[in-house]
């Protein structure tokens, strides 16, 4: 008899019914945004550090051309936005949902994430390098040639994924199920030529 995949029970984000609706034009670095709804516009040419958003929605909303290093996320649900090439590297995200986002070319290096859930998303060649997870679910999306080397990994999940010649180079995967996950190959690097690049 087949034995089930287990499920990683998630915390969801926390967000209040009464989300006021903001347009949001200018990010400034260290600013602290909360309980809002941010939907169906563009966010471009924008550079911040330490931003701080908790519990607001991203619905539609496209970031271009940007750069968020070191932000927090905290009870955030993104659903239908474009991060394609987008650094938020440094980032601290918990208790955070993508739902069917694309984020091609994304870079979360160095990322923290807690009770983090990514489903029916478009992430290949997507940089999570030297992050450190867990309570994080990988759901029906596309992770082709993803660099998840060096990682840390602890209570992960990845259901019905592509992840084909995604990178784990000294990344430990014992405990990991990628059996209903699609890929011909995984692929590994050395630490020394990624350092003198």
């Amino acid at each position: 008899m087949m034995q089930k995949k287990k499920t990683l029970r998630l915390e969801s984000p926390n967000l209040p019914d009464d989300l006021s609706d903001v347009q949001l034009h200018e990010i400034q670095s260290h600013d602290f945004i909360e309980s809002k709804i941010i939907q169906n516009c563009l966010i471009e040419h924008q550079k911040a550090t330490n931003v701080c958003f908790e519990k607001t929605h991203f619905q539609n909303v496209t970031f271009s051309d940007s750069s968020l290093t070191g932000v927090e996320l905290t009870d955030v649900l993104f659903e239908k936005c474009d991060l394609s090439n987008v650094d938020l590297s440094n980032a601290i995200i918990h208790r955070t949902e993508f739902r069917e986002c694309k984020m091609v070319g994304m870079n979360v290096t160095e990322v923290t994430l807690r009770n983090v859930l990514f489903e029916k998303c478009l992430a290949d060649f997507s940089t999570f390098r030297f992050s450190n997870a867990k309570q994080v679910i990988f759901q029906d999306s596309f992770l082709s040639k993803a660099d998840f080397s060096y990682s840390k990994f602890q209570k992960m999940e990845w259901s019905r994924t592509h992840i084909d010649q995604a990178q784990f180079s000294g990344t430990k995967l014992e405990g990991i199920d990628l059996s209903d996950c699609q890929f011909d190959a995984l692929t590994k690097t050395d630490l020394n030529t990624f350092l003198s690049c």
